[in-house]
């Protein structure tokens, strides 16, 4: 699943917290910049400025929730 969400700085910790109770592999990426979105300071790194894409396999609930709330409208 690939979802566009728009994240502050005050939201990374959070957002990682997530991330890593979950069992599969999570991508955060801008324009070429892939990083593990479970990485503090890989996502922290990031433009904040502008929408960052999630790519993930998986299901979870906590998850799929966050992405919804941060989500960025197309």
């Amino acid at each position: 699943m690939v979802k566009t969400i728009q994240l502050t700085p005050d939201e990374v910790q959070h957002f990682v917290d997530v991330t890593s109770r979950c069992d599969f592999d999570i991508d955060i990426s801008y324009n070429r910049y892939v990083v593990d979105a479970k990485s503090f300071l890989g996502v922290y790194g990031l433009d904040f400025k502008s929408p960052l894409t999630v790519s993930y396999e998986g299901y979870n609930a906590d998850l799929e929730a966050l992405l919804n709330k941060l989500a960025k409208a197309s």
